[in-house]
Protein backbone atom coordinates (compact mmCIF):
# COMPACT_ATOMS: atom_id res chain seq x y z
CA UNK A 1 0.00 0.00 0.00
CA UNK A 2 1.55 3.67 -1.20
CA UNK A 3 1.94 6.04 2.09
CA UNK A 4 2.83 8.91 -0.70
CA UNK A 5 1.75 8.32 -3.97
CA UNK A 6 1.78 11.57 -6.03
CA UNK A 7 1.30 13.32 -2.96
CA UNK A 8 3.14 16.84 -3.30
CA UNK A 9 1.90 18.02 0.11
CA UNK A 10 3.03 14.97 2.06
CA UNK A 11 6.38 14.39 0.18
CA UNK A 12 6.85 18.37 1.61
CA UNK A 13 6.28 17.89 4.79
CA UNK A 14 9.45 15.34 5.16
CA UNK A 15 11.57 18.44 5.21
CA UNK A 16 10.85 20.70 7.57
CA UNK A 17 13.32 23.98 8.02
CA UNK A 18 15.75 22.17 10.45
CA UNK A 19 14.43 18.28 10.36
CA UNK A 20 13.43 15.75 7.90
CA UNK A 21 11.81 12.67 8.73
CA UNK A 22 13.31 9.13 8.19
CA UNK A 23 11.35 8.06 5.53
CA UNK A 24 13.95 10.04 2.89
CA UNK A 25 16.73 7.52 3.60
CA UNK A 26 14.56 4.29 4.61
CA UNK A 27 11.14 4.19 2.79
CA UNK A 28 11.69 2.05 -0.54
CA UNK A 29 8.52 4.15 -1.68
CA UNK A 30 10.16 7.56 -1.38
CA UNK A 31 13.60 6.40 -2.80
CA UNK A 32 11.17 5.07 -6.23
CA UNK A 33 9.65 8.33 -6.12
CA UNK A 34 13.19 9.80 -6.04
CA UNK A 35 13.79 8.16 -9.07
CA UNK A 36 10.31 9.06 -11.20
CA UNK A 37 10.67 12.57 -9.98
CA UNK A 38 14.03 13.96 -8.52
CA UNK A 39 16.50 12.36 -10.96
CA UNK A 40 14.12 13.46 -14.41
CA UNK A 41 14.15 16.68 -13.15
CA UNK A 42 17.46 17.26 -11.89
CA UNK A 43 20.62 18.09 -13.96
CA UNK A 44 22.92 14.95 -13.99
CA UNK A 45 26.09 14.45 -14.36
CA UNK A 46 26.82 12.21 -17.26
CA UNK A 47 30.50 11.16 -17.88
CA UNK A 48 33.40 13.77 -19.04
CA UNK A 49 34.18 14.49 -23.38
CA UNK A 50 37.60 13.06 -22.84
CA UNK A 51 36.09 9.68 -22.56
CA UNK A 52 35.22 10.19 -25.65
CA UNK A 53 38.14 11.21 -27.75
CA UNK A 54 37.43 9.25 -30.75
CA UNK A 55 34.48 8.85 -33.04
CA UNK A 56 32.78 5.85 -31.83
CA UNK A 57 33.55 5.83 -28.29
CA UNK A 58 31.14 5.51 -25.83
CA UNK A 59 30.46 5.43 -21.98
CA UNK A 60 26.77 4.48 -20.63
CA UNK A 61 25.37 5.44 -17.46
CA UNK A 62 22.39 5.77 -15.33
CA UNK A 63 19.91 8.99 -14.78
CA UNK A 64 17.60 7.71 -11.77
CA UNK A 65 16.37 4.41 -13.43
CA UNK A 66 17.11 5.26 -16.78
CA UNK A 67 19.93 3.92 -18.87
CA UNK A 68 21.67 6.15 -21.03
CA UNK A 69 24.65 5.99 -23.29
CA UNK A 70 26.84 9.12 -24.86
CA UNK A 71 28.89 8.58 -27.71
CA UNK A 72 30.81 10.52 -30.10
CA UNK A 73 29.71 10.71 -33.90
CA UNK A 74 31.80 11.05 -36.84
CA UNK A 75 31.71 14.91 -36.82
CA UNK A 76 32.92 15.20 -33.46
CA UNK A 77 29.59 15.84 -31.83
CA UNK A 78 28.60 14.17 -28.46
CA UNK A 79 25.19 12.69 -28.12
CA UNK A 80 23.40 11.68 -25.09
CA UNK A 81 20.53 8.85 -25.97
CA UNK A 82 18.28 6.47 -24.02
CA UNK A 83 20.12 2.56 -24.03
CA UNK A 84 17.62 0.53 -25.57
CA UNK A 85 16.82 -0.54 -29.39
CA UNK A 86 13.47 1.25 -30.20
CA UNK A 87 11.95 -2.42 -31.64
CA UNK A 88 12.22 -4.47 -28.45
CA UNK A 89 13.91 -2.40 -26.24
CA UNK A 90 17.08 -4.18 -25.58
CA UNK A 91 20.36 -2.36 -24.22
CA UNK A 92 22.54 -1.47 -27.26
CA UNK A 93 25.60 -1.40 -24.80
CA UNK A 94 25.88 -3.20 -21.58
CA UNK A 95 29.77 -2.22 -20.79
CA UNK A 96 30.04 0.83 -19.05
CA UNK A 97 32.52 2.27 -22.01
CA UNK A 98 33.85 1.07 -25.55
CA UNK A 99 34.05 1.78 -28.73
CA UNK A 100 31.53 0.65 -31.00
CA UNK A 101 33.27 1.73 -34.23
CA UNK A 102 30.67 3.23 -36.98
CA UNK A 103 27.55 2.20 -35.75
CA UNK A 104 26.02 0.29 -33.03
CA UNK A 105 24.52 -2.89 -33.55
CA UNK A 106 21.66 -4.31 -31.34
CA UNK A 107 22.80 -7.89 -30.14
CA UNK A 108 18.86 -9.39 -30.32
CA UNK A 109 18.23 -8.81 -33.80
CA UNK A 110 20.95 -6.73 -35.66
CA UNK A 111 19.05 -3.35 -35.61
CA UNK A 112 22.11 -0.88 -36.38
CA UNK A 113 22.45 2.80 -35.49
CA UNK A 114 24.51 5.78 -36.40
CA UNK A 115 26.94 7.32 -33.87
CA UNK A 116 24.60 9.87 -33.75
CA UNK A 117 21.34 7.67 -32.88
CA UNK A 118 19.85 7.80 -36.45
CA UNK A 119 18.67 4.28 -37.93
CA UNK A 120 21.42 3.23 -40.19
CA UNK A 121 19.49 -0.35 -41.34
CA UNK A 122 17.31 -3.18 -40.38
CA UNK A 123 17.80 -6.96 -41.45
CA UNK A 124 15.19 -7.58 -44.06
CA UNK A 125 13.80 -4.15 -43.98
CA UNK A 126 11.52 -5.17 -46.83
CA UNK A 127 9.46 -7.11 -44.16
CA UNK A 128 8.56 -3.62 -43.28
CA UNK A 129 7.41 -2.18 -46.17
CA UNK A 130 3.35 -1.03 -45.85
CA UNK A 131 3.41 -1.29 -42.20
CA UNK A 132 3.23 1.87 -41.56
CA UNK A 133 6.93 1.80 -39.91
CA UNK A 134 8.27 5.25 -40.98
CA UNK A 135 5.61 7.01 -39.06
CA UNK A 136 6.25 5.06 -35.81
CA UNK A 137 9.03 6.46 -33.95
CA UNK A 138 11.41 3.20 -34.42
CA UNK A 139 11.98 4.93 -37.84
CA UNK A 140 13.86 7.92 -35.91
CA UNK A 141 16.45 5.58 -34.03
CA UNK A 142 17.56 5.53 -30.56
CA UNK A 143 15.39 8.20 -28.49
CA UNK A 144 17.68 11.07 -27.65
CA UNK A 145 17.84 12.83 -24.63
CA UNK A 146 16.90 16.11 -25.61
CA UNK A 147 18.30 17.99 -22.52
CA UNK A 148 21.82 18.24 -22.69
CA UNK A 149 24.84 20.56 -22.01
CA UNK A 150 28.26 19.95 -22.19
CA UNK A 151 30.32 22.61 -19.87
CA UNK A 152 33.89 22.92 -20.15
CA UNK A 153 33.78 19.04 -21.06
CA UNK A 154 31.20 17.69 -18.29
CA UNK A 155 28.55 16.37 -20.03
CA UNK A 156 25.31 16.46 -17.98
CA UNK A 157 21.49 15.68 -18.99
CA UNK A 158 17.95 16.34 -17.36
CA UNK A 159 15.47 13.83 -18.74
CA UNK A 160 12.22 15.88 -17.70
CA UNK A 161 11.57 18.18 -21.05
CA UNK A 162 10.55 21.05 -18.88
CA UNK A 163 11.96 22.20 -15.69
CA UNK A 164 15.11 24.82 -14.65
CA UNK A 165 17.25 25.38 -17.34
CA UNK A 166 21.18 24.48 -16.89
CA UNK A 167 22.44 27.77 -16.64
CA UNK A 168 19.30 28.62 -13.77
CA UNK A 169 19.97 25.17 -12.24
CA UNK A 170 23.75 25.43 -11.85
CA UNK A 171 24.14 29.31 -11.68
CA UNK A 172 27.41 30.16 -9.78
CA UNK A 173 28.08 27.21 -8.67
CA UNK A 174 30.27 25.96 -11.38
CA UNK A 175 32.79 28.21 -10.60
CA UNK A 176 34.50 25.49 -9.17
CA UNK A 177 34.37 23.15 -12.29
CA UNK A 178 36.18 26.36 -13.79
CA UNK A 179 38.81 26.36 -11.14
CA UNK A 180 39.63 23.05 -11.17
CA UNK A 181 39.74 22.91 -15.25
CA UNK A 182 41.80 26.45 -15.05
CA UNK A 183 44.52 24.52 -13.33
CA UNK A 184 45.31 23.22 -16.22
CA UNK A 185 47.84 25.54 -18.07
CA UNK A 186 46.03 24.18 -21.21
CA UNK A 187 42.92 24.86 -19.30
CA UNK A 188 41.56 20.89 -20.04
CA UNK A 189 41.27 18.25 -18.04
CA UNK A 190 41.66 13.95 -18.91
CA UNK A 191 40.12 11.13 -17.98
CA UNK A 192 42.71 8.23 -17.87
CA UNK A 193 42.01 5.60 -14.95
CA UNK A 194 38.89 3.70 -14.42
CA UNK A 195 37.35 5.08 -11.38
CA UNK A 196 37.47 3.55 -7.92
CA UNK A 197 34.31 2.13 -7.48
CA UNK A 198 32.67 0.71 -4.71
CA UNK A 199 29.29 -0.47 -2.85
CA UNK A 200 27.90 1.50 0.35
CA UNK A 201 24.95 -0.25 2.20
CA UNK A 202 23.06 2.86 2.99
CA UNK A 203 21.02 5.76 1.35
CA UNK A 204 22.71 7.93 -1.46
CA UNK A 205 22.22 10.88 0.47
CA UNK A 206 24.06 10.39 3.76
CA UNK A 207 27.25 10.40 1.63
CA UNK A 208 26.14 13.36 0.13
CA UNK A 209 25.20 15.28 3.38
CA UNK A 210 29.15 13.81 4.45
CA UNK A 211 30.73 16.02 2.09
CA UNK A 212 30.09 18.92 3.99
CA UNK A 213 30.29 17.76 7.41
CA UNK A 214 33.19 19.08 9.31
CA UNK A 215 32.01 17.99 12.73
CA UNK A 216 33.36 14.35 11.57
CA UNK A 217 36.52 14.29 10.49
CA UNK A 218 38.40 14.65 13.80
CA UNK A 219 36.00 12.31 15.33
CA UNK A 220 35.25 9.09 12.91
CA UNK A 221 38.71 9.17 11.59
CA UNK A 222 40.35 9.45 14.86
CA UNK A 223 41.62 5.90 14.97
CA UNK A 224 42.77 6.12 11.51
CA UNK A 225 44.48 9.41 10.13
CA UNK A 226 44.86 9.89 13.92
CA UNK A 227 47.12 7.22 14.66
CA UNK A 228 48.70 7.42 10.96
CA UNK A 229 49.90 11.28 11.86
CA UNK A 230 51.19 10.24 15.59
CA UNK A 231 53.38 7.17 13.49
CA UNK A 232 54.92 9.47 11.42
CA UNK A 233 55.55 12.24 14.43
CA UNK A 234 57.01 9.44 16.49
CA UNK A 235 59.19 7.89 13.02
CA UNK A 236 59.83 11.38 11.26
CA UNK A 237 63.31 11.83 12.71
CA UNK A 238 65.35 14.29 11.76
CA UNK A 239 63.31 14.18 8.49
CA UNK A 240 61.97 17.87 7.02
CA UNK A 241 60.29 16.92 4.31
CA UNK A 242 56.30 15.58 4.92
CA UNK A 243 55.74 12.75 2.79
CA UNK A 244 53.01 13.39 0.11
CA UNK A 245 51.27 10.83 2.15
CA UNK A 246 51.12 12.39 5.56
CA UNK A 247 49.85 16.06 3.93
CA UNK A 248 47.25 13.73 2.10
CA UNK A 249 45.65 12.44 5.75
CA UNK A 250 47.10 14.94 8.16
CA UNK A 251 44.73 17.78 7.69
CA UNK A 252 41.98 15.47 8.78
CA UNK A 253 42.94 16.07 12.17
CA UNK A 254 42.64 19.42 12.30
CA UNK A 255 40.79 20.80 14.89
CA UNK A 256 37.23 22.52 14.91
CA UNK A 257 38.04 25.79 15.14
CA UNK A 258 39.96 25.41 11.80
CA UNK A 259 36.67 24.35 9.94
CA UNK A 260 34.95 27.18 11.75
CA UNK A 261 37.33 29.64 10.22
CA UNK A 262 37.06 27.69 6.78
CA UNK A 263 33.71 28.53 6.18
CA UNK A 264 30.68 27.28 3.89
CA UNK A 265 29.36 28.87 0.75
CA UNK A 266 25.75 28.05 -0.35
CA UNK A 267 24.16 28.58 -3.43
CA UNK A 268 20.49 28.26 -4.78
CA UNK A 269 19.26 24.45 -5.63
CA UNK A 270 21.50 22.73 -3.02
CA UNK A 271 24.90 23.56 -4.65
CA UNK A 272 27.53 24.62 -2.16
CA UNK A 273 31.24 24.09 -0.61
CA UNK A 274 33.23 23.78 1.91
CA UNK A 275 36.38 25.26 2.20
CA UNK A 276 35.77 29.39 1.51
CA UNK A 277 38.96 31.08 2.99
CA UNK A 278 40.80 27.56 4.15
CA UNK A 279 40.88 24.17 3.55
CA UNK A 280 42.78 20.60 3.95
CA UNK A 281 44.49 21.09 0.35
CA UNK A 282 45.94 24.70 1.38
CA UNK A 283 49.20 23.39 2.59
CA UNK A 284 50.37 21.02 0.39
CA UNK A 285 53.74 21.17 -0.85
CA UNK A 286 54.50 23.15 -4.56
CA UNK A 287 55.42 21.13 -7.54
CA UNK A 288 58.32 21.96 -9.17
CA UNK A 289 57.79 24.53 -12.41
CA UNK A 290 54.18 24.04 -12.14
CA UNK A 291 53.75 28.02 -11.20
CA UNK A 292 55.83 29.08 -13.51
CA UNK A 293 53.75 27.05 -16.36
CA UNK A 294 50.07 28.75 -14.68
CA UNK A 295 52.01 32.00 -15.04
CA UNK A 296 53.21 31.74 -18.73
CA UNK A 297 49.33 30.57 -19.43
CA UNK A 298 47.39 32.98 -17.60
CA UNK A 299 49.77 35.47 -16.59
CA UNK A 300 50.97 36.03 -12.56
CA UNK A 301 47.94 37.76 -11.23
CA UNK A 302 45.33 35.42 -12.81
CA UNK A 303 47.88 32.47 -11.97
CA UNK A 304 47.67 33.15 -8.14
CA UNK A 305 43.90 33.40 -8.23
CA UNK A 306 43.54 30.00 -9.77
CA UNK A 307 45.68 28.35 -7.82
CA UNK A 308 44.89 30.49 -4.61
CA UNK A 309 41.04 28.67 -4.52
CA UNK A 310 41.70 25.68 -2.34
CA UNK A 311 37.51 24.57 -2.24
CA UNK A 312 37.30 21.36 -0.50
CA UNK A 313 34.11 19.66 -1.27
CA UNK A 314 31.81 21.02 -3.72
CA UNK A 315 28.47 19.45 -3.95
CA UNK A 316 26.28 19.16 -6.94
CA UNK A 317 22.67 18.58 -6.22
CA UNK A 318 21.50 16.00 -6.21
CA UNK A 319 24.42 13.34 -6.15
CA UNK A 320 28.05 14.97 -7.19
CA UNK A 321 30.98 16.33 -5.50
CA UNK A 322 33.75 17.45 -7.09
CA UNK A 323 36.90 18.06 -5.24
CA UNK A 324 39.07 20.90 -7.83
CA UNK A 325 42.37 21.23 -5.85
CA UNK A 326 42.91 17.45 -6.14
CA UNK A 327 40.92 16.77 -9.35
CA UNK A 328 38.52 14.61 -7.93
CA UNK A 329 35.20 13.63 -8.55
CA UNK A 330 32.78 11.74 -6.75
CA UNK A 331 29.50 10.05 -8.17
CA UNK A 332 26.74 8.74 -5.96
CA UNK A 333 24.61 6.07 -7.73
CA UNK A 334 21.90 5.33 -6.23
CA UNK A 335 20.73 1.76 -6.83
CA UNK A 336 18.46 0.54 -3.92
CA UNK A 337 16.99 2.63 -0.91
CA UNK A 338 19.76 1.16 1.47
CA UNK A 339 22.52 0.68 -1.31
CA UNK A 340 24.84 3.27 -3.08
CA UNK A 341 27.44 2.89 -5.88
CA UNK A 342 29.99 5.18 -5.50
CA UNK A 343 32.35 5.98 -8.17
CA UNK A 344 35.97 7.97 -7.70
CA UNK A 345 36.80 9.83 -10.79
CA UNK A 346 40.58 11.67 -10.90
CA UNK A 347 40.91 13.80 -14.05
CA UNK A 348 44.52 14.52 -15.20
CA UNK A 349 45.54 18.25 -15.67
CA UNK A 350 46.52 18.51 -18.94
CA UNK A 351 49.68 19.88 -19.79
CA UNK A 352 50.80 19.67 -16.00
CA UNK A 353 53.75 18.13 -14.22
CA UNK A 354 52.90 14.32 -13.20
CA UNK A 355 53.37 15.14 -9.76
CA UNK A 356 50.17 16.47 -9.98
CA UNK A 357 48.40 13.95 -11.51
CA UNK A 358 50.28 11.54 -9.04
CA UNK A 359 49.18 13.10 -6.13
CA UNK A 360 45.77 12.78 -7.11
CA UNK A 361 45.50 9.39 -7.65
CA UNK A 362 47.18 8.67 -4.14
CA UNK A 363 44.64 11.07 -2.60
CA UNK A 364 41.68 8.91 -4.56
CA UNK A 365 43.78 5.65 -2.84
CA UNK A 366 44.35 7.11 0.57
CA UNK A 367 41.17 8.44 0.94
CA UNK A 368 38.67 7.15 -1.00
CA UNK A 369 39.32 3.48 -1.80
CA UNK A 370 37.70 0.60 0.55
CA UNK A 371 41.30 -0.18 1.63
CA UNK A 372 41.87 3.41 1.90
CA UNK A 373 42.62 4.91 4.99
CA UNK A 374 39.66 6.88 6.08
CA UNK A 375 36.96 6.10 4.10
CA UNK A 376 36.05 2.65 5.72
CA UNK A 377 35.66 5.25 9.00
CA UNK A 378 32.51 7.15 7.01
CA UNK A 379 31.16 3.48 5.54
CA UNK A 380 30.84 2.24 8.57
CA UNK A 381 28.95 5.51 9.93
CA UNK A 382 26.32 5.15 7.49
CA UNK A 383 25.85 1.59 7.74
CA UNK A 384 25.20 2.59 11.42
CA UNK A 385 23.23 5.05 10.59
CA UNK A 386 21.01 3.24 7.70
CA UNK A 387 20.66 0.77 10.48
CA UNK A 388 19.65 2.81 13.38
CA UNK A 389 17.45 4.78 11.84
CA UNK A 390 15.02 1.96 11.91
CA UNK A 391 14.56 2.61 15.31
CA UNK A 392 11.25 4.13 16.25
CA UNK A 393 12.45 6.20 19.43
CA UNK A 394 13.13 9.40 16.91
CA UNK A 395 11.20 10.08 13.61
CA UNK A 396 13.31 13.35 12.73
CA UNK A 397 17.08 13.55 11.79
CA UNK A 398 18.43 16.58 13.41
CA UNK A 399 19.48 19.43 11.25
CA UNK A 400 19.62 22.53 13.62
CA UNK A 401 23.28 22.96 13.95
CA UNK A 402 23.60 26.80 13.50
CA UNK A 403 20.42 27.53 12.66
CA UNK A 404 19.37 30.98 13.27
CA UNK A 405 15.51 30.47 13.61
CA UNK A 406 14.66 31.36 9.85
CA UNK A 407 17.03 30.80 6.75
CA UNK A 408 15.62 32.53 3.33
CA UNK A 409 15.63 29.87 0.82
CA UNK A 410 17.84 29.50 -2.75
CA UNK A 411 20.17 32.58 -1.36
CA UNK A 412 23.94 32.40 -2.03
CA UNK A 413 25.72 32.89 1.18
CA UNK A 414 29.00 32.25 3.38
CA UNK A 415 28.56 30.90 6.92
CA UNK A 416 30.59 29.10 9.70
CA UNK A 417 32.26 26.03 8.34
CA UNK A 418 30.89 24.00 11.03
CA UNK A 419 27.29 24.66 10.32
CA UNK A 420 24.74 22.11 8.85
CA UNK A 421 22.88 24.57 6.53
CA UNK A 422 24.24 22.96 3.30
CA UNK A 423 22.77 19.94 4.52
CA UNK A 424 19.06 22.08 4.77
CA UNK A 425 20.24 23.34 1.75
CA UNK A 426 20.47 20.18 -0.16
CA UNK A 427 16.76 18.66 1.58
CA UNK A 428 14.94 22.13 0.49
CA UNK A 429 16.31 21.88 -3.23
CA UNK A 430 14.85 17.83 -2.55
CA UNK A 431 11.97 18.88 -1.68
CA UNK A 432 11.24 21.11 -4.66
CA UNK A 433 12.94 18.88 -7.46
CA UNK A 434 10.68 15.77 -5.93
CA UNK A 435 7.60 17.56 -5.81
CA UNK A 436 7.90 20.16 -9.05
CA UNK A 437 6.16 17.82 -11.61
CA UNK A 438 3.60 15.88 -9.07
CA UNK A 439 0.54 14.95 -10.83
CA UNK A 440 1.93 15.70 -14.29
CA UNK A 441 3.40 13.20 -16.57
CA UNK A 442 7.34 12.91 -17.10
CA UNK A 443 7.36 13.55 -21.03
CA UNK A 444 9.04 10.47 -22.59
CA UNK A 445 11.76 11.12 -24.94
CA UNK A 446 10.86 11.44 -28.70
Amino acid sequence: MKKYGENAEAIAALVREAEVHRDVYVDPEIFELEMEHLFPNSWIYVGHASQLAKPGDFITANIGRQPVMASRHSDGSIHVFYNRCPHKGVKIASEPCGNTGKFFRCPYHAWSFKTDGSLLAIPLKKGYEGTGFGDTQANEGLSKVKNVVIYRDFIFARLSVSGVSFEDYFGESLSTIDNMVDRSPEGKLAVQATPIRYMHTCNWKMLVENQTDTCHPMVAHESSAGTAVKVWKREQGDSTETPMAVQLYGPFMSPYEFYEQSGIRIWPNGHGHTGVANSIHSNYQDVSGYLDQMVAAYGEQRAHEILGEVRHNTVYFPNIMVKGAVQILRNFIPIAVDKTLVESWVYRLVGAPDKLYERALMYNRFINAPTSIVGHDDLEMYERAQEGLKSNGNQWVNLRRLYDGHEEQDVTAVINGTSERQMRNQFHAWAKFMTMDMGKRIEAAE
